[in-house]
Protein backbone atom coordinates (compact mmCIF):
# COMPACT_ATOMS: atom_id res chain seq x y z
CA UNK A 1 0.00 0.00 0.00
CA UNK A 2 1.19 3.41 -1.03
CA UNK A 3 2.55 5.33 2.26
CA UNK A 4 3.26 2.56 4.59
CA UNK A 5 4.21 -1.79 4.71
CA UNK A 6 1.83 -4.05 6.38
CA UNK A 7 3.16 -6.74 8.74
CA UNK A 8 0.90 -9.93 9.78
CA UNK A 9 1.46 -11.06 12.84
CA UNK A 10 0.06 -14.61 13.23
CA UNK A 11 0.71 -15.64 16.55
CA UNK A 12 -2.39 -15.46 18.15
CA UNK A 13 -3.79 -18.70 16.10
CA UNK A 14 -4.82 -17.03 12.54
CA UNK A 15 -6.11 -13.83 13.70
CA UNK A 16 -4.05 -11.86 12.32
CA UNK A 17 -3.23 -8.51 13.41
CA UNK A 18 -2.58 -5.59 10.71
CA UNK A 19 -0.09 -2.63 12.02
CA UNK A 20 1.43 0.02 9.11
CA UNK A 21 3.97 1.75 9.25
CA UNK A 22 3.98 5.23 8.56
CA UNK A 23 6.35 6.00 5.61
CA UNK A 24 9.61 8.28 6.58
CA UNK A 25 8.32 11.97 6.92
CA UNK A 26 10.06 14.01 4.00
CA UNK A 27 12.69 16.67 5.29
CA UNK A 28 10.83 19.74 4.09
CA UNK A 29 12.73 21.77 1.14
CA UNK A 30 13.75 25.34 1.50
CA UNK A 31 12.51 28.09 -0.17
CA UNK A 32 15.05 31.05 0.53
CA UNK A 33 13.30 34.58 -0.85
CA UNK A 34 16.13 37.53 -0.48
CA UNK A 35 15.06 41.18 -0.75
CA UNK A 36 16.53 43.87 -2.82
CA UNK A 37 19.94 43.49 -4.08
CA UNK A 38 20.11 39.80 -3.27
CA UNK A 39 21.51 38.69 -0.06
CA UNK A 40 25.61 37.93 -0.67
CA UNK A 41 27.25 35.20 1.43
CA UNK A 42 27.34 37.44 4.79
CA UNK A 43 23.54 37.00 5.10
CA UNK A 44 21.70 34.75 7.46
CA UNK A 45 19.50 33.47 4.29
CA UNK A 46 23.02 31.87 2.95
CA UNK A 47 24.02 31.01 6.27
CA UNK A 48 20.67 29.03 6.67
CA UNK A 49 20.62 28.38 3.24
CA UNK A 50 24.22 26.32 3.40
CA UNK A 51 22.98 24.37 6.68
CA UNK A 52 19.64 23.20 4.87
CA UNK A 53 19.11 20.03 2.30
CA UNK A 54 17.02 20.11 -0.38
CA UNK A 55 16.71 24.07 -0.57
CA UNK A 56 16.55 26.25 -3.66
CA UNK A 57 16.74 30.21 -3.71
CA UNK A 58 14.40 32.64 -5.78
CA UNK A 59 16.48 34.47 -8.39
CA UNK A 60 15.35 37.71 -9.32
CA UNK A 61 16.12 39.19 -13.34
CA UNK A 62 16.62 42.68 -11.84
CA UNK A 63 17.54 42.62 -8.02
CA UNK A 64 17.58 46.43 -8.63
CA UNK A 65 13.75 46.88 -9.27
CA UNK A 66 11.43 46.05 -7.11
CA UNK A 67 8.37 44.77 -9.39
CA UNK A 68 6.04 43.35 -7.04
CA UNK A 69 3.95 41.22 -9.86
CA UNK A 70 7.56 39.97 -11.73
CA UNK A 71 9.18 38.95 -8.32
CA UNK A 72 5.90 36.92 -7.42
CA UNK A 73 6.17 35.03 -10.86
CA UNK A 74 9.52 34.22 -10.06
CA UNK A 75 8.78 32.37 -7.19
CA UNK A 76 6.05 30.80 -8.97
CA UNK A 77 8.79 29.38 -11.89
CA UNK A 78 11.17 28.49 -9.15
CA UNK A 79 8.70 26.20 -7.39
CA UNK A 80 7.57 24.88 -11.16
CA UNK A 81 11.32 24.48 -11.92
CA UNK A 82 11.89 22.53 -8.86
CA UNK A 83 9.37 19.56 -9.19
CA UNK A 84 7.32 18.11 -7.07
CA UNK A 85 8.49 16.08 -4.23
CA UNK A 86 7.29 17.16 -0.68
CA UNK A 87 6.46 20.23 0.85
CA UNK A 88 8.10 23.65 1.13
CA UNK A 89 8.44 25.92 3.97
CA UNK A 90 10.04 29.42 2.94
CA UNK A 91 11.96 32.43 4.66
CA UNK A 92 12.16 35.59 3.40
CA UNK A 93 13.82 39.00 3.81
CA UNK A 94 12.76 42.65 3.13
CA UNK A 95 10.94 42.99 -0.27
CA UNK A 96 11.39 39.60 -0.65
CA UNK A 97 8.58 39.40 2.06
CA UNK A 98 5.88 41.03 0.07
CA UNK A 99 6.62 39.06 -3.01
CA UNK A 100 6.05 35.90 -0.70
CA UNK A 101 2.57 37.21 0.13
CA UNK A 102 1.84 38.20 -2.98
CA UNK A 103 2.20 34.35 -4.38
CA UNK A 104 0.76 32.96 -1.66
CA UNK A 105 -2.29 35.15 -2.06
CA UNK A 106 -1.97 34.73 -5.86
CA UNK A 107 -1.98 31.17 -5.12
CA UNK A 108 -5.27 30.61 -3.05
CA UNK A 109 -7.13 33.02 -5.51
CA UNK A 110 -6.03 32.06 -8.79
CA UNK A 111 -4.17 28.63 -8.04
CA UNK A 112 -2.53 26.05 -8.82
CA UNK A 113 -2.54 25.97 -4.42
CA UNK A 114 1.35 26.43 -3.32
CA UNK A 115 3.06 23.84 -2.02
CA UNK A 116 4.45 26.23 1.03
CA UNK A 117 3.28 24.82 4.10
CA UNK A 118 4.87 27.62 6.39
CA UNK A 119 6.87 30.98 5.77
CA UNK A 120 9.44 33.16 7.84
CA UNK A 121 9.18 36.81 7.03
CA UNK A 122 11.65 38.97 8.48
CA UNK A 123 12.05 42.26 7.89
CA UNK A 124 9.63 42.98 5.54
CA UNK A 125 9.53 46.37 3.46
CA UNK A 126 7.00 48.57 4.45
CA UNK A 127 4.70 48.55 1.58
CA UNK A 128 3.93 51.97 1.74
CA UNK A 129 7.20 52.89 0.59
CA UNK A 130 6.33 51.03 -2.95
CA UNK A 131 2.37 52.17 -2.97
CA UNK A 132 1.80 48.33 -3.04
CA UNK A 133 -0.39 48.14 0.53
CA UNK A 134 -3.68 47.71 -1.48
CA UNK A 135 -2.08 44.75 -3.59
CA UNK A 136 -1.40 42.62 -0.89
CA UNK A 137 -3.45 39.92 1.00
CA UNK A 138 -5.45 42.00 4.02
CA UNK A 139 -6.03 38.41 6.16
CA UNK A 140 -4.68 35.77 7.26
CA UNK A 141 -2.31 33.89 4.82
CA UNK A 142 -3.76 30.61 6.12
CA UNK A 143 -0.68 28.56 7.07
CA UNK A 144 2.03 28.75 10.02
CA UNK A 145 3.44 32.28 9.39
CA UNK A 146 5.89 34.45 11.40
CA UNK A 147 7.32 37.80 10.78
CA UNK A 148 10.40 39.18 12.70
CA UNK A 149 11.21 42.64 12.90
CA UNK A 150 13.34 45.38 14.85
CA UNK A 151 12.65 48.83 16.59
CA UNK A 152 14.87 50.66 14.59
CA UNK A 153 14.46 48.96 11.10
CA UNK A 154 15.24 51.96 8.09
CA UNK A 155 12.57 49.74 5.83
CA UNK A 156 9.40 49.43 8.37
CA UNK A 157 8.70 50.56 11.81
CA UNK A 158 8.02 48.19 14.18
CA UNK A 159 4.17 49.43 14.98
CA UNK A 160 3.52 48.65 11.15
CA UNK A 161 5.49 45.46 11.03
CA UNK A 162 3.49 43.88 13.81
CA UNK A 163 0.36 45.54 12.48
CA UNK A 164 0.95 43.65 9.00
CA UNK A 165 1.74 40.64 11.46
CA UNK A 166 -1.92 40.82 13.11
CA UNK A 167 -3.22 41.38 9.28
CA UNK A 168 -1.22 38.13 8.26
CA UNK A 169 -2.01 35.78 11.36
CA UNK A 170 1.24 35.42 11.48
CA UNK A 171 3.42 35.06 14.75
CA UNK A 172 5.07 38.41 15.70
CA UNK A 173 8.42 38.48 16.83
CA UNK A 174 10.65 42.10 18.09
CA UNK A 175 14.23 41.29 17.90
CA UNK A 176 14.65 44.92 19.84
CA UNK A 177 17.63 47.37 18.20
CA UNK A 178 18.39 44.91 15.21
CA UNK A 179 18.20 46.86 12.27
CA UNK A 180 17.50 45.57 9.24
CA UNK A 181 18.70 41.91 10.41
CA UNK A 182 21.17 41.51 7.44
CA UNK A 183 24.47 41.56 7.04
CA UNK A 184 25.01 45.19 7.58
CA UNK A 185 23.39 44.87 10.92
CA UNK A 186 25.64 41.69 12.65
CA UNK A 187 23.13 39.14 11.10
CA UNK A 188 25.09 36.21 9.28
CA UNK A 189 23.81 32.80 11.43
CA UNK A 190 20.48 34.16 12.60
CA UNK A 191 19.54 30.71 14.77
CA UNK A 192 16.13 31.71 15.22
CA UNK A 193 15.71 31.08 11.49
CA UNK A 194 17.38 27.85 12.17
CA UNK A 195 14.86 26.86 15.06
CA UNK A 196 12.21 28.16 13.21
CA UNK A 197 12.63 25.55 10.17
CA UNK A 198 13.37 22.92 12.66
CA UNK A 199 10.11 23.11 14.57
CA UNK A 200 8.27 23.93 11.19
CA UNK A 201 9.89 20.03 10.10
CA UNK A 202 8.49 18.71 13.26
CA UNK A 203 5.35 20.27 12.38
CA UNK A 204 4.91 18.87 9.11
CA UNK A 205 6.11 15.39 9.90
CA UNK A 206 3.49 15.32 13.09
CA UNK A 207 0.83 16.09 10.03
CA UNK A 208 2.03 13.60 7.70
CA UNK A 209 1.90 10.86 10.83
CA UNK A 210 -1.46 11.72 11.31
CA UNK A 211 -2.64 11.51 7.63
CA UNK A 212 -1.33 8.37 7.65
CA UNK A 213 -3.08 6.74 10.49
CA UNK A 214 -6.11 8.37 9.64
CA UNK A 215 -5.98 6.95 6.19
CA UNK A 216 -5.51 3.60 7.33
CA UNK A 217 -8.06 3.69 9.82
CA UNK A 218 -10.44 5.07 7.23
CA UNK A 219 -8.98 1.70 4.92
CA UNK A 220 -9.44 -0.75 7.47
CA UNK A 221 -11.85 -0.44 10.03
CA UNK A 222 -10.51 -2.30 13.39
CA UNK A 223 -11.66 -3.42 16.78
CA UNK A 224 -10.74 -1.33 19.92
CA UNK A 225 -7.78 -3.81 20.56
CA UNK A 226 -6.63 -3.33 17.18
CA UNK A 227 -7.23 0.49 17.27
CA UNK A 228 -5.10 0.92 20.26
CA UNK A 229 -2.29 -1.30 19.26
CA UNK A 230 -2.22 0.80 16.18
CA UNK A 231 -1.99 4.34 17.63
CA UNK A 232 0.63 2.94 19.68
CA UNK A 233 2.93 1.50 16.48
CA UNK A 234 2.69 4.39 14.93
CA UNK A 235 3.58 6.54 17.84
Amino acid sequence: MTGGTFDDDDDDGGAAELFCRPAAAQTPRLLIVPGLHDSGPAHWQSWLQASWRPSARVAQRDWHMPDLERWSARIDATLERAGGGGPWIAAAHSFGCLALVHHLARSVAAGPHSPIRAVLLVAPAEPDRFGLADALPQRPLGLPAMLVGSQNDPWMSAGSAQRWAGRWGCQWVNLGEAGHINAEAGFGPLPLARRWALAMQQRLAQQQRQRTIEAAEAAFPRSSHEQRSFHSFAK
